[in-house]
């Protein structure tokens, strides 16, 4: 069975999810959109990091269509997500 976000323990969520919003609304809907293709906690952090190595490699077009139109800074992005792969290592 798929599991949602509220699943996730807290200190997951906030490595994860708190992390997301503090950058970007949008970035933690796409991540909690993963969630529901994910049996457990473990499968949700395996596929983010995937998804995460994947948008590195997004081109602008990408990037827009990820955000709904309103993309944030590329660099930033980027630190956002360097943040959390930190973030996923320490959990």
């Amino acid at each position: 069975m798929p599991i949602d976000t509220d699943d996730l323990s807290d200190k997951t969520y906030r490595a994860i999810m708190i992390e997301a919003e503090r950058f970007n609304h949008d970035l933690t809907l796409q991540f909690g959109l993963l969630s529901y293709n994910c049996k457990d906690e473990k499968d949700f952090i395996y596929k983010l990091e995937l998804l995460i190595k994947q948008i590195f490699e997004y081109n602008e077009a990408d990037i827009v269509d990820l955000f709904f139109g309103n993309p944030p800074s590329i660099s930033n992005l980027h630190k956002t997500l360097n943040k959390i792969l930190v973030n996923i290592a320490k959990l």
